[in-house]
């Protein structure tokens, strides 16, 4: 009893500083440990764009092939580690980062049941914005930050005016059905619709086009309509932007190991969203 006593401090102490090495770049071994992550991050890309390249031999097929499978079995162990030396995993998990680094290495798993999809692991690059906390460009992990809570501050504007845009696309398809209908392309409402979302985006494939009068000049009012659309969620990430960027950067990567919550002062010494002490 007394043995598994001592046993259990002994393997919190090494839980803590499997965090501060893993979830911090304040540290030689925090910063060591992230370098050969993005170091291995490059590679396995690598990996995956060298492997899409058509007629290359079987032998490097093959290499590649294991090259990958090593890659990710590095990654879910990693991944592994991440939710074990956090107190509360589901924080990490459904996370920004915890989602990517699951993605990251489903690809591979899901590709021995479905061919192809093994290509999906290029979502990896996304784990490379980690690189702003290794290189300590404080500037860019608070620009980030801010990014990111602007946009979260935003969506709902931004979620009613997807809504009106909706409403608006679906009306134009519909209108645009009557007007030219199936001989101009235009088959039912539904492609219609399609047309109507290509054409107020200013892309123009030219898939589908009016030929009618009416249908012309529904289509130039709709490419205006485009280019006043395309700046409203522009305006709004934009104005709550200007706002984030007033409020006190951050300037360290210390990381809660009970919460995951790294927004913390600089010289705080208790985590300000769960209270532990970091």
């Amino acid at each position: 009893m007394q043995a598994e006593c001592e046993k259990k401090p002994g393997m919190s102490a090494w839980r803590e500083h499997m965090h501060e090495i893993i979830f911090e770049a304040d540290t030689k071994a925090g910063k060591r440990f992230d370098i050969i992550l993005l170091v291995l991050i490059l590679l396995s890309v690598a990996v995956v764009f060298e492997d899409s390249v058509s007629g290359i031999s079987p032998t490097l097929k093959r290499v590649l092939y294991y090259a990958e499978w090593f890659f990710t079995i590095i990654f879910t162990i990693e991944y592994i580690l991440r939710i074990y030396t956090i107190k509360r995993p589901k924080t990490y998990i459904f996370s920004f980062y915890g989602i990517i680094d699951l993605l990251s290495i489903l690809p591979t798993f899901i590709g021995l049941f479905l061919a192809g999809t093994h290509y999906l692991a290029i979502i990896r690059m996304l784990r490379l914005l980690r690189v702003f906390r290794v290189l300590k460009l404080v500037q860019f992990i608070g620009a980030s930050n801010n990014l990111l809570l602007a946009v979260r501050e935003s969506r709902h504007k931004i979620g009613v005016f997807f809504l009106f845009v909706s409403i608006t696309v679906t009306i134009i398809g519909s209108i645009m059905y009557i007007v030219e209908g199936a001989d101009s392309g235009f088959t039912s409402i539904p492609r219609g619709i399609y047309w109507a979302i290509v054409t107020l985006t200013t892309v123009g494939y030219g898939d589908i086009a009016p030929v009618t009068v009416i249908g012309q000049s529904i289509a130039s009012l709709v490419m205006l309509l485009g280019y006043a659309i395309i700046a409203v969620p522009t305006g709004i990430i934009t104005s709550d932007l200007m706002k984030q960027n007033k409020k006190k950067v951050i300037l360290n990567t210390h990381s809660c190991s009970n919460c995951n919550f790294s927004d913390n002062d600089d010289d705080a010494l208790f985590c300000k969203k769960c209270g532990n002490k970091l």
